[in-house]
């Protein structure tokens, strides 16, 4: 049995998908149960991880966990240690984490990883870039006006597809030879905001508008739905990414056995979000 946390997200849906996809038992974790997603060797539980007793009844006679952390948790304090107090307990014998790419440069705090590391459990660190889907988030003013807005237009970096992280994923939880391992999960090209724009068009067959933020426009629209602390490091990296961040690593493509899908062929798979 294999436990996916954030289950209805973008990266725990298709991780599900995969691995019952491989023949894989999979207990789907989620704040609240989704209705109408059971299937065939699925089975959902209510569970969150800031209160992680309410995990015990998923973790029963699991042998891995996939551990997604929600912006939610890392803002209030979530304590992952406790977390992983209760999965140590459990017996899980893998744990694999979805940390974030920023770690590595220092953008953003190691603790998540900490608390794995640990506890003892064996362990698999993916760390993405910024996803594809993060696009999303100009689906209502390119539905209602053509238009996107962001900052630092012309500065590319290897956003990276949730559905090939979600795979990468399910090879880490079913195959050996992965515990102690860190992989950077990176599209396959960089790409800017002027050139997403760009992909978004061609896909929705009409023009869209780019439109270039300031830094201090950026900020005031994320302080409204990021932490404060968040939004500063998030710009940080967008506006002034160090050569880490924005070099495609070869991780992704390992894991897969294929090329990762690029921001277009999101951009097409995608493009109802948009009209």
């Amino acid at each position: 049995m294999i436990v996916v946390t954030g289950a209805t997200g973008n990266v725990g849906r298709p991780l599900v998908r995969a691995l019952v996809e491989a023949g894989e038992r999979v207990t789907a974790v989620s704040r609240r149960t989704p209705a109408g997603e059971a299937g065939a060797g699925i089975r959902h539980q209510q569970g969150d991880l800031a209160d992680p007793a309410t995990l015990k009844p998923a973790l029963d006679g699991a042998s891995a966990l996939f551990l997604l952390t929600s912006g939610d948790f890392i803002g209030s304090g979530g304590d992952l240690g406790a977390v992983m107090e209760v999965v140590r307990a459990a017996g899980v014998g893998r744990v694999v984490l979805l940390s974030s790419q920023g770690v590595g440069t220092g953008h953003l705090p190691a603790m998540l990883e900490d608390a794995v590391k640990a506890s003892g459990v064996e362990w698999t660190m993916l760390r993405p870039s910024g996803f594809h889907s993060n696009a999303l988030q100009w689906a209502e003013p390119i539905r209602a006006h053509r238009e996107v807005a962001a900052p630092f237009g012309d500065v590319a970096l290897p956003t990276v597809d949730p559905v090939d992280i979600a795979q990468a994923a399910a090879v880490t939880l079913r195959e050996p030879g992965h515990g102690g391992k860190v992989y950077e999960l990176t599209g396959p090209e960089p790409v800017s905001p002027r050139q997403q724009t760009a992909a978004i068009q061609a896909a929705l067959g009409e023009p869209v508008r780019f439109m270039e933020l300031t830094r201090a426009e950026a900020r005031a629209r994320m302080v409204g739905f990021m932490p404060e602390p968040v939004v500063e490091t998030t710009l940080d990296m967008l506006g002034n990414p160090p050569e880490a961040l924005t070099r495609v690593r070869p991780d992704a493509e390992r894991l897969l056995g294929r090329r990762p899908h690029d921001f277009a062929d999101w951009a097409a798979r995608n493009a109802e979000a948009f009209k």
